[in-house]
């Protein structure tokens, strides 16, 4: 490809709302151009990017058993309806009706529509297991479209479903596609980690997440650097230290003027924070909650939400608390009414500091089961650096991460809920069970691009580059100059060698700054001085190792140099 017409346009600075390195190059670089808040055009060379990308995806999919479909991005609400994701996916469903009051959505994601698909396909046993994939534009109104392509509004993603006829055969898909991923992003030069994750709207069981950690990234996970425990912060669980074996003691009230905090409450009775019970006060899918947890620990409250299976989850505003007979800051469980009590495995330690419900009041000694019972008791504490790990009792290490890829055992709840079923060697009729296995394309570009960049711009892998060679033309105005480039640009096309060519009539320092910028993993120049000499100049991109070749071997000498596993 030419660079003249071929709507190429870099930037000398990177606009101010680009904050990241990512988005910097992505937009310094024209491969993308903003058309709103979370929705961007792909240029010439993002789109042979991202070609690259999907192309990767594409062979490892199709190695792993996959089959390539294309379903519908437009997609009746009924079947939203029947999911029950009409209401749990709410807050980023773009709806839409007809000429005729018909009602769609603009498809966040596909298990509807594949569920639909295949309980018209798939009969018996004998049909599975079987794996449909696509690569398909998704809509989500994200209210905060940030990062360029790491959170927007219009996306590609790669998304397959594998349905097999038991967990097992669940298991052996899962696994498959686990290994698939690994390959995937070692392949596009993108360090990946799998991470234990939360399932969230999707639902299902077992969940992964394939995080580039980088401190840019959005997400939160929590690492041990012994037993290599990794999971989202919305996942993560850690060792709590048992309650001290002591007998319980009378409960006592104590005047506590002015105390509305745990750091309050330590401070004036000398208590260690671990030795308190904190309340927190939520709504959840317009029901009540008083929620227990240990002094020192925090709420997570996706945990939260996960084990009340609640869609939506909000702080209680101070008036509903009032209402309730709730006293800020001098609250406890003991004697709540009208209300959920859930409380963290963490409530059961033994003779807690824990509110009086009057002002000025706290009481000394509360203990689960003898002073106040829980409807709910399990694990809802967010995990934190300096926390012990669940498996081994190291401290744990925090790290900022994108997601790039997840991949989920669903089971069998989709295929309940939309009835897509098969009959089973002696005739009965069983659900399918899924699983589901995504990736985020633009976002793997973006990490793609944060992954491999120095102070002068991209650095392409060479699996995903936009071309494998930028061909330099200096001084391109002298005819012997464009002529001996447009030779050397010929012959390497002919050899099936991928070149963008830079034949405008440009210094030479924008052109050689504009091919760092474009990072291609080779560049080739053809100025005056090798016209004289015969010889062009070819250099890698990534560590600078530079060779002069007779013009008329630069197409053969080129690709043996990309053959070169370390150019791969």
């Amino acid at each position: 490809m030419r660079f003249s017409g071929s709507l190429i346009r870099t930037l000398r600075e990177a606009p101010d709302d680009a904050d990241t390195a990512n988005h910097q190059l992505l937009l310094r670089a024209g491969l993308i151009q903003q058309l709103a808040a979370g929705i961007y055009s792909f240029l010439p060379l993002g789109w042979r990017a991202h070609r690259k990308i999907t192309q990767v995806i594409r062979e490892e999919m199709d190695g792993a058993g996959g089959v390539e479909v294309h379903l519908p991005a437009l997609q009746p609400r009924d079947l939203w309806r029947e999911s029950g994701r009409d209401d749990t996916m709410a807050s980023v469903l773009f709806r839409t009706t007809d000429k005729r009051e018909r009602e769609f959505v603009l498809g966040p994601t596909h298990e509807e529509v594949i569920v639909d698909l295949v309980r018209r396909l798939v009969q018996s046993y004998r049909d599975l297991p079987v794996l449909p994939y696509q690569v398909q534009t998704k809509f989500r109104d994200e209210p905060r479209s940030r990062g360029g392509l790491v959170r927007v509004r219009e996306f590609t993603m790669k998304d397959l479903y594998s349905f097999d006829a038991d967990w097992e055969g669940l298991d052996r898909s899962y696994d498959a596609m686990v290994r698939a991923y690994a390959r995937i992003f070692a392949r596009c030069g993108v360090p990946a980690v799998a991470v234990l994750a939360d399932s969230g709207a999707i639902g299902g069981r077992d969940s992964q997440e394939f995080m580039y950690l980088t401190d840019i990234g959005e997400d939160t996970c929590l690492l041990c650097p012994a037993c290599r425990y990794t999971a989202n912060a919305e996942k993560a669980e850690l060792r709590k230290p048992p309650a001290p074996a002591e007998p319980l003691a009378p409960r006592e009230e104590v005047y506590t003027p002015g105390v509305r905090t745990i750091e309050e409450l330590v401070r004036f009775l000398g208590v260690p924070a671990s030795r308190t019970l904190k309340a927190v006060f939520y709504v959840a899918d317009g029901r009540a909650l008083f929620v227990a947890i240990r002094g020192d620990l925090e709420v997570n409250e996706v945990k939260l939400r996960n084990a009340l299976r609640a869609t939506e989850l909000r702080l209680m505003s101070d008036d509903e608390a009032r209402r309730h007979g709730l006293v800020a800051g001098s609250a406890s469980p003991i004697g709540v009414r009208g209300m959920t009590v859930v409380a963290d495995d963490s409530a059961q330690g033994t003779n807690l500091v824990a509110g009086a419900n009057r002002a000025d009041r706290h009481l000394m000694n509360v203990n689960i089961g003898r002073d106040w019972r829980a409807d709910i008791l399990t694990d809802i504490a967010l995990a934190r650096a300096g926390d012990a790990c669940p498996q081994c009792g190291t401290t744990l290490q925090q790290r900022r991460g994108i997601e790039l890829g997840h991949v989920f055992k669903l089971g069998t709840v989709y295929a309940e809920k939309l009835r897509a079923g098969y009959l089973t060697a002696d005739g009965r009729l069983q659900p399918c069970v899924m699983g589901c296995y995504g990736i985020g394309v633009d976002r793997l570009l973006a990490a793609v691009i944060e992954a491999n960049h120095d102070e002068a711009g991209i650095v392409w892998p060479r699996s995903v580059a936009p071309f494998a060679v930028h061909l330099v033309g200096l001084n391109i105005e002298r005819q012997d100059v464009r002529a001996a480039a447009d030779t050397v640009y010929e012959s390497c096309r002919a050899a099936g060698i991928e070149v963008l060519y830079d034949d405008r009539a440009e210094s030479a320092g924008v052109k050689l700054n504009d091919a760092d910028l474009l990072g291609m993993p080779l560049r080739v120049v053809v100025s005056p001085r090798a016209v004289a000499s015969g010889e062009a100049e070819l250099r890698a991109r990534a560590d600078g190792r530079t060779e002069r070749l007779p013009l008329g071997e630069v197409a053969a000498r080129t690709a043996a140099w990309l053959a070169r596993k370390e150019y791969d």
